[in-house]
């Protein structure tokens, strides 16, 4: 009799990093089941796998998850990416942060309890380390400075205590600056990539805050699918890692990289000057490393920037009224 294919439910199937997840899961010949209500993610990111027979994708908002619920029946694994993470509307809205990132992440939680899930694999944030030393490791202290790092973190805990209480295994990949292709295109707080595709495609100068300096610690979103994935099939349990690339790189040579007239704009308050992930851990624990180099990563993103046509275009007038909340709270 054949051995019954792993089935994994990933939230946020449909976004950015879980559906690069998903593509390597049905490489692997899991059954996969997306929950996600499309408000950040796009059933574009899985045109590819319409026709899988393996692939399930039900649109329904976490917060709206039954703990009975039938979609974790013998599911292996969870992978909980699905979350809300923008930093200023975390700021002027922080209860529908709250509501998505903790309670929703409750839901998924006791669905996990009530439906006996091996483990499950939270998308957490590096945000909870607030303007850290680097390299930072995973005993650095937790400084979170605004809503959006909170809840993600509160997520994280809330995790942690279902282990203690309810002996659920867990892995938590505190993610630092998830960069690749699908990376949202559209609404008014996208990634640094998304502002300097749009103004590249425009004709107009990157908008760069700060004097450029400033370093990001980079990590390709396929390397980030593959911890995720290293992560369930370990026999490592229980454990926070950090995942990074271990390599900042500047926003400057970004710029560099993708060509154009710079622009410069004040500093904003709470901004680190350099996000540095220690890999040490993960590294030792799950024999993950980083594949992608920064240059061929942007350059992968390069080749398919005309789907940031739609996206908003930036400069110093919007970026200053969109920032007004940021320079207020975090001054």
């Amino acid at each position: 009799m054949p051995n019954r294919k792993k089935t994994a439910v990933v939230t946020g199937g449909a976004g950015f990093i879980g559906s690069h997840t998903v593509d390597l899961l049905l490489k692997k010949n899991y059954k996969v089941r997306i929950l996600d209500d499309l408000s950040g993610g796009h059933e574009n990111n899985l045109i590819h796998h319409k026709r899988n027979k393996n692939l399930l994708l039900e649109k329904k908002n976490i917060i709206n998850i039954s703990p009975n619920s039938s979609f974790f029946k013998d599911v292996d694994y969870v992978f909980h990416f699905a979350g809300k993470g923008d930093i200023v509307p975390s700021i002027e809205n922080p209860k529908k942060y709250f509501n998505t990132n903790v309670f929703g992440t409750l839901n998924i939680l006791e669905s996990a309890r009530n439906n006996n899930i091996k483990k499950i694999i939270y998308a957490a944030s590096s945000s909870c380390y607030g303007l850290a030393k680097t390299p930072t490791n995973e005993g650095h202290k937790i400084n979170p400075l605004y809503p959006y790092a909170l809840s993600k973190y509160q997520g994280e805990q809330l995790i942690i205590h279902y282990h203690k209480v309810y002996k659920q295994n867990y892995i938590s990949l505190r993610i630092f600056n998830a960069y690749g292709t699908r990376v949202r295109t559209t609404g008014v707080y996208g990634a640094v990539f998304g502002v300097f595709f749009k103004q590249k495609l425009s004709g107009k100068p990157l908008t760069i805050v700060g004097n450029g300096e400033q370093k990001r610690d980079f990590v390709y979103v396929t390397d980030v699918a593959n911890a995720f994935v290293k992560a369930a099939e370990s026999r490592v349990n229980n454990q926070i890692f950090n995942l990074g690339a271990n390599n900042p790189q500047s926003i400057n040579l970004l710029a560099d990289i993708i060509g154009g007239e710079k622009t410069y704009l004040p500093k904003r308050p709470g901004e680190p000057d350099c996000t540095w992930s220690s890999n040490e851990k993960i590294s030792k624990f799950l024999k993950w490393k980083p594949k992608v180099k920064f240059e061929k990563g942007v350059k992968n993103m390069l080749k398919e920037i005309n789907k940031w046509q739609d996206a908003p275009l930036w400069n110093k007038k919007n970026i200053d009224k969109a920032t007004k909340s940021w320079f207020k709270y975090m001054s």
